[in-house]
Order: structure tokens, then C-alpha cells, then sequence
């Protein structure tokens, strides 16, 4: 593959080429587990047939997809615990748990529920947590989703995100949708429906809105979309292609590809499209920019020194550093949400694999092995990376944690889907 790869409005054109249904949910397979995974049970919560559907399940499939916690059985206590001093501890130590978590639903007068729940500790027989969440009937899952990011943060120390949002385009034949779903495949809405490509969807600092170029006015302009109203604007539409939108920190100012000048060079733009500004002057093709966390910095993608390599810019211009040397194609960098390492695409032996390098050691570790992997992009805690890769031809995202160990993959019954980018972890959350 060539240096064309870098402009991903061509890639697209040759890789979204599955003819299949849409609207199937994403479905998550678990192929890694972690390390020293925590033995939990998740007891029934009380009275939740009142529900539309089961918080206890959701809570299950949401530690147990994280690859930390092993999900011990909880079925056959009756009454299942939901108070602390319903519980006996002998009986859940005999399954091999060390934390429970019990719960119970209340149903309000005025049609709503309160969704009540506690952190055992088995071993300390005491409880480590307890919250509860008033919700409406439409709003079962994301108080779940609540719920088991309490109880992930508060057993690893690390926030959450169950509650958070992903982005992908899915594709039938000659028809592309831009959706949004949950963190595990659930309730996608689409967005934009075209039938032509839609590619770099990239989440507002706020997630309140997405930054997307698409194709239907038959070249390559950059839309900003609000998720609220639905309404959009046109933030880039200059001579030749404009590509590759990515959010400031700050969410007042965007950073995209344009050739408007001749070859790809990375532009800042504000939000309403005003103080378009030039950052790379170069010959060579600068593309895939990412803001560090602290918005002082740019990652990018040049083939400026004869391969595509990771380089790294200030905001305010001047000398950009070459960051990878290993190999002759690296691409698609994106920092951590700590800033200390970013993830690339490196190419070895023929595969394009996910590899993570610290910004202090510049050591790398390949994540993934003998893919066709593209698109990477960090949870808003840093601990998984999701990425677009392909199974038998057809596209479909997987999920890598940060370590290596937990891998998963989340795949359409039909459809080819790519292009992942995972959203912010909300305030309100």
C-alpha cells in the first residue's frame, strides 16, 4: 500500500465495499482477558420486572467486557440480597466472589424509578459503595451504564466508561450512515445518511456535536453537526479536498487537512469557520492531525523525510520532531488521554497492526498482530483503544486495551462498518 493511504478520502473508496444490511447491533465478543481479574457476583436486583428491561444483566455485561472482573454466578440464592444485612457472606465466599453487588428498584408515584444499589466487600463484610439513580422507563440502560462505571472506579481507581458514546460509519452497497451508539453497541441512531462516502467523524470536546467529512457534494468538505438539533454548517469548503477534522481541547478551534494551497498541509480553524491559519509548510503530504490533552501540541502524519512517520508540531508553529523510526510506515497517531503516548498504524511484514509508544522512552509495543488494522482511538480513561479492522473482507471495530491483554471485538450481524472514534467522558456522567 502507498503513500495514498494517507488520504483517507481515497481509502475509503476502496475499502467500503460490503453489500449488506443496516441497523443490526453491534455485538461484543470478549477474545482477551486481563490479568488478575476480580471475582464478582451481580445479585438480582430486586423488583426490577417492573422494568422494561434487566439492570442487572447490562451492570453483568459491562464489568465482564472490560476484561477486569470475572463474573462469578449469582443465580439460586433466594431471596437474592438486596440490603446489607440480607447478605451471607459464607454463601457468596463458597462461589468464589470477593465484591457483590446488590440492588433493588423503587417504583415513584409519578411513574418514574429510583434505581438503588450497594458494593459489597466479601471478604471485608462490609460495603464499599452505595448510590442511587432516579430514572425515567427510557432511561434503563444508561442507568446501568452508570452503575457499573461507579463500580469500576471505584475497584480500579480509573472512571468509567460504560456511559460514554462511540461513533462509526456503517455501509450497505452504495450507501453510507454516520451512527452514534453506545459504548457497547447499543441504541445507534444514525446521524447522516448519504450515498456517498462519509468518513473522519471526530466527537466535540462536550459531545454535543461531530465533525465529519462527506463527499456529497462529490468532493471531500468537512461538516460540523450538532447532536442536539441536528442541524449543521459547513466549516471547510475550499479549492481541492478538505479532510481529517480534529477538536482543540477547548472545543473553540478545529485543526484539518486542506490542498487548497497545492499538497496536504494541517490548518487551525475556529469553530465557526473564521481564522483559518496554516501550521506545516512542506512539500510532503502532512495529514492525521491530534491534539495533545493540554491542546499545546499536534501529532500528525508526514511523509516529509521519504516514508509516512509520526512527527510532532506546536500550536503556535516552528520545527516539527519526528517521534517513530521503526519501520518505513507509521500513521494515524493519537494521543493518550493522559498525553503520555499515542497509538499509531505501523506496517510489518505486510499487516497493519495497532502499536503504542511512550512520548518520554519513545518505546514501542505492538498491540495487535497480523491485522488490517486502521482508524485507532483512545477511551476517554486511556485504558482501551478501539479501531477499525477487517474479518473475512468485511470491515468490522475491535478494541485493544492499553496493555495488550483485553481484546474484543464488536461486529455487525451485517454491514461493514469503520472509521471508530470513541467519545468524551461527560461532565455529567
Amino acid at each position: 500500500m502507498n503513500i495514498i493511504k494517507l488520504i483517507r478520502c481515497c481509502v475509503w473508496l476502496l475499502l467500503l465495499a460490503c453489500s449488506q444490511p443496516l441497523h443490526a447491533a453491534l455485538t461484543i465478543e470478549i477474545v482477551g482477558g486481563g490479568a488478575n481479574q476480580v471475582p464478582i457476583a451481580v445479585a438480582p436486583f430486586l423488583a426490577e420486572d417492573k422494568l422494561p428491561q434487566s439492570i442487572t444483566e447490562v451492570v453483568r455485561a459491562d464489568l465482564q467486557r472490560s476484561g477486569l472482573f470475572k463474573l462469578v454466578d449469582a443465580t439460586g440464592v433466594t431471596p437474592p440480597p438486596s440490603e446489607p444485612a440480607e447478605v451471607v457472606y459464607p454463601t457468596w465466599q463458597a462461589r468464589g466472589a470477593d465484591m457483590l453487588v446488590i440492588g433493588s428498584i423503587i417504583a415513584k408515584p409519578d411513574g418514574n424509578f429510583e434505581a438503588r444499589f450497594r458494593l459489597m466487600d466479601v471478604t471485608k463484610q462490609a460495603q464499599v459503595l452505595g448510590l442511587y439513580y432516579t430514572l425515567t422507563p427510557s432511561q434503563v440502560r444508561v442507568t446501568a451504564h452508570r452503575i457499573a462505571d461507579d463500580i469500576y472506579e471505584k475497584l480500579t481507581g480509573d472512571a468509567g466508561v460504560f456511559s460514554t458514546k462511540i461513533a462509526y460509519v456503517l455501509k450497505e452497497g452504495e450507501r453510507y450512515e454516520l451512527q452514534v451508539a453506545d459504548a457497547d453497541g447499543y441504541g445507534a441512531q444514525a446521524v447522516l445518511t448519504s450515498r456517498d462516502a462519509i468518513i473522519s467523524p471526530a466527537w466535540s470536546p462536550d459531545g454535543s456535536k461531530l465533525a465529519y467529512v462527506s463527499f456529497e457534494r462529490k468532493k471531500a468538505i468537512v461538516y460540523v453537526q450538532s447532536l442536539v438539533t441536528g442541524s449543521r454548517y459547513v466549516l471547510a469548503n475550499f479549492k481541492g479536498s478538505n479532510s481529517a477534522p480534529v477538536w482543540s481541547p477547548d472545543g473553540k478551534r478545529l485543526a484539518l487537512v486542506l490542498t487548497k494551497d497545492g499538497t496536504s498541509q494541517i490548518y487551525l480553524v475556529n469553530v465557526d469557520g473564521s481564522g483559518l491559519t496554516r501550521l506545516t509548510n512542506s512539500a510532503a503530504i502532512d495529514t492525521e492531525p491530534n491534539f495533545s490533552p493540554d491542546g499545546k501540541w499536534l501529532l500528525f502524519t508526514s511523509d516529509r523525510g521519504g516514508s509516512p512517520q509520526v512527527y510532532r508540531i506546536s500550536v503556535d508553529g516552528g520545527e516539527a520532531q519526528r517521534l517513530t523510526f521503526e519501520g518505513n510506515y507509521n500513521v494515524t497517531p493519537r494521543f493518550s488521554p493522559d498525553g503520555k503516548s499515542f497509538v499509531f498504524i505501523q506496517r510489518s511484514n505486510g499487516n497493519f497492526n495497532v502499536v503504542l509508544q511512550d512520548l518520554s522512552t519513545q518505546q514501542a509495543q505492538p498491540l495487535t498482530e497480523n491485522g488490517f488494522d486502521e482508524s485507532p482511538t483512545f477511551s476517554p480513561n486511556g485504558k482501551m483503544i478501539l479501531y477499525a479492522t477487517e474479518i473475512n473482507g468485511r470491515g468490522i471495530l475491535s478494541a485493544v486495551s492499553s496493555d495488550g491483554r483485553v481484546k474484543q471485538r464488536l461486529a455487525m450481524q451485517s454491514g461493514d462498518v469503520r472509521e471508530p472514534a470513541w467519545g468524551p467522558l461527560l461532565k455529567t456522567q
